[in-house]
This record gives structure tokens, sequence and C-alpha cells, in this order.
């Protein structure tokens, strides 16, 4: 790999709980140069990959022309990115890399890869740790406010884990 291909950034939009910094810069080690808060059209938010036995899910995203998803954009490093595919499972079929043009909150146009599974299992909803993930991380970037009160009015999974 050359100097200049060592030095390239590729923008990467995170829209489930990589928003949260503890997660992504703590858990996965990421060093992003950058972040800012972008939006994806033509893209549905939705919980439909399978945590567990019960109903929970994490965030995958569904086309959808006329809806939209906000989220975190990243500058990562060639090997930061191809340490993230495999944190998140590209590499065993559970997500896709998928190239997507997103709008930052100033109007720009980015070109940036996210990730999404075909994996999807209608019915799933997320936790209230999880939910709480991508909570602390829309507020953390400062997310358009009815998008963050959007996230606050989903409908909550029943953990199994928890005991009542």
């Amino acid at each position: 790999m050359s100097a200049l291909n060592e030095n390239a950034r590729v923008w990467y939009f995170a829209y489930g709980s990589n928003m949260q910094g503890a997660t992504f810069e703590g858990r996965r080690g990421m060093h992003p140069s950058e972040a800012m808060c972008a939006r994806l059209d033509g893209y549905r938010l939705c919980f439909d990959l399978p945590v567990g036995p019960g109903e929970r899910g994490v965030a995958n995203l569904e086309v959808v022309a006329e809806a939209h998803v906000y989220g975190v954009i990243y500058s990562l490093s060639p090997a930061e990115l191809s340490f993230l595919d495999r944190t998140e499972g590209v590499d065993r079929g559970y997500y896709e890399r998928q190239k997507v043009l997103v709008t930052t909150l100033s109007g720009k146009r980015v070109g940036a890869v996210t990730y999404v599974s075909p994996h999807g299992t209608s019915g799933r909803k997320p936790s209230h740790r999880y939910l709480g993930l991508l909570l602390e991380g829309a507020r953390e970037h400062g997310l358009p406010a009815q998008y963050v009160r959007s996230l606050e009015g989903l409908e909550l999974a029943v953990d199994e884990r928890v005991k009542a």
C-alpha cells in the first residue's frame, strides 16, 4: 500500500450504538480524526437484527424512499475501517458495507460507507439498554432534537434477561 493510500480517510456513517463515544472510541478502539452529524435519505432506522431468543433487536437500515436517518459520520483510516468491518461481522456476513451519500447539518453532501444487514427479522425492538446507547450518542453529537424525541418514543423490547 502506498503512503498516499495509508493516509487516505474514509467517512463512516454510524446510526446505531457506534454513535456513542464510549462504544465507538472506547469498546471498539476507533480514533476518528473528525466527527459530525449527518442525515441519510432513503432509509429508515429499524431494529430487526435479532439479539437473543426474545424480541430484542439491534439497529439496521431499511430502504424506504421517503424516510431518513440521522447519525454521525466519522473520518477513519482504511486500517480502522477494516478493523471496524471485523467487529461488525462483515467477514461473517452479518452486515454488508454499503456506499451511501449523506448530508451534513450544514448541507454539505459527503460520500460515506455504512453497514446494512440482509438478516432482519420483523417484530424486533430495541432494549432499554441498547436504546440508551443510541440516545446518549445522539445527544453527544447534537443530532436534531426532533430526531432524538423520535428515538425516545420508540417501543421497547421486553428483555428476557431481566427478572421482573
